[in-house]
């Protein structure tokens, strides 16, 4: 692997739960559980691999009119489930939590869990795992424009000084790097709206393989892969 393109940020849309199950005969939640233990599994895989942030998305702002209100119940469910296997993990191995999206919209007792997720990990800084939900890219751009707006009207920052450089830290990911890999499961090919902004120069693996089926084994070749290419920027 070229030390030349070092890979910090890999964010993965883990797609094709559902349909994982549907051609298994299966409940669509029992693809939901399978794809929640293949996250656990590639939250381990990203130390093996020394990936410092691992972005995964867990809920999008569109699940909400796009999927029945049981299915969205019981992501909930689910995902409060893994949060709390995820705090041992993250204390064990020094990992910063990090949600990015919106906590208004979200049930009160999975919001306290994911606030005291983030606070029981808030002095790590070896490895970083950033979990989306209730995110969308549109959304996120959206809501950092309204503060920078009222900053703008608060006299704290003034209209030529507004650039990509000063327009980052208002996104969800302030302190966090744009991100060098995206990873989407299931034949899907496109982004559905994550990172637009922190991965305008990110490199794009689609896979037919469905999220429950995302082994350690495909998460390296996508790895490997990223590693053959080369990053211009812009460049030529």
């Amino acid at each position: 692997m070229s030390k030349l393109q070092p890979l910090q940020h890999v964010a993965i849309i883990p797609d094709g739960n559902r349909r994982w199950a549907k051609a298994r005969g299966l409940p669509t939640i029992e693809g939901h559980r399978q794809g929640a233990k293949r996250a656990l599994e590639l939250l381990k895989a990203a130390r093996k691999f020394n990936i410092k942030y691992l972005t995964l998305w867990g809920l999008s702002t569109e699940n909400w009119i796009k999927r029945s209100p049981h299915e969205v119940k019981y992501l909930i469910s689910l995902f409060s489930h893994q949060l709390k296997q995820y705090q041992k993990e993250l204390v064990k191995h020094e990992i910063r939590f990090i949600h990015i999206g919106r906590k208004d919209r979200l049930p009160k007792n999975f919001v306290n869990l994911i606030k005291r997720t983030e606070n029981i990990s808030k002095n790590f800084d070896k490895r970083y795992l950033i979990i989306g939900f209730d995110y969308g890219g549109q959304d996120e751009i959206v809501r950092a424009c309204q503060k920078i707006a009222k900053d703008v009207a608060n006299g704290k920052l003034a209209i030529p000084d507004i650039t990509p450089d000063s327009f980052y830290p208002y996104t969800d990911t302030p302190n966090i790097p744009p991100v060098d890999l995206i990873i989407r499961t299931s034949g899907e090919k496109r982004l559905s709206g994550l990172y637009p902004f922190q991965g305008v120069y990110a490199e794009l693996y689609f896979t037919d393989i469905y999220f429950p089926d995302f082994t350690q084994e495909e998460f390296e070749k996508a790895i490997k892969d990223y590693y053959n290419r080369q990053r211009r920027f812009g460049g030529n």
